[in-house]
């Protein structure tokens, strides 16, 4: 039973508000991957947009490694997932626009405008970190689960 997503289904599920989990190889000895959940941005065909604080140690791997994996899912049955691998870039600024998009994807409007009152100095700590997916691995589970019924 083929359980992979379509390209438009698993781009149309990535591009859904969720929070990704970013995993980043660490370089330090007998470390595993740094892996973390984190707000992100995506539209269809696009790129996966992070922004984080520039001087973190996720920035830090990332700018090292130039490569990153990063997995959504939904934790409600049947379950569904897309992760993504690629390589990264990085602007050291982040876009008020961008910021402030981001800030409204994931909290409701009363709280991104207090959240991004109190967060300003972000624009001046943070870089942008964008990767355009060149692997994916997906799976939903909706059809495997029916044959239970």
């Amino acid at each position: 039973m083929d359980l992979s997503m379509s390209r438009d289904e698993r781009e149309k599920f990535l591009a859904e508000v969720r929070v990704g989990v970013l995993a980043v190889p660490d370089d330090r000895p007998g470390l595993a991957p740094l892996q973390l959940p984190i707000w992100y941005d995506y539209r269809p065909g696009g790129q996966v947009v992070l922004l984080t604080d520039r001087g973190s140690r996720k920035a830090e791997l990332l700018r090292g490694s130039g490569r990153m994996s990063f997995c959504v899912q939904d934790e409600n049955a049947p379950y569904r997932y897309v992760s993504v691998e690629g390589p990264v870039t990085v602007e050291d600024r982040v876009d008020h626009d961008e910021w402030e998009a981001l800030a409204h994807r994931y909290l409701p409007p009363e709280e991104a405008a207090s959240y991004l009152a109190a967060n300003r100095h972000q624009l001046d700590d943070y870089a942008t970190f964008r990767m355009r997916p060149e692997h994916w691995r997906t799976a939903d589970f909706a059809a495997f689960a029916a044959t239970f019924n």
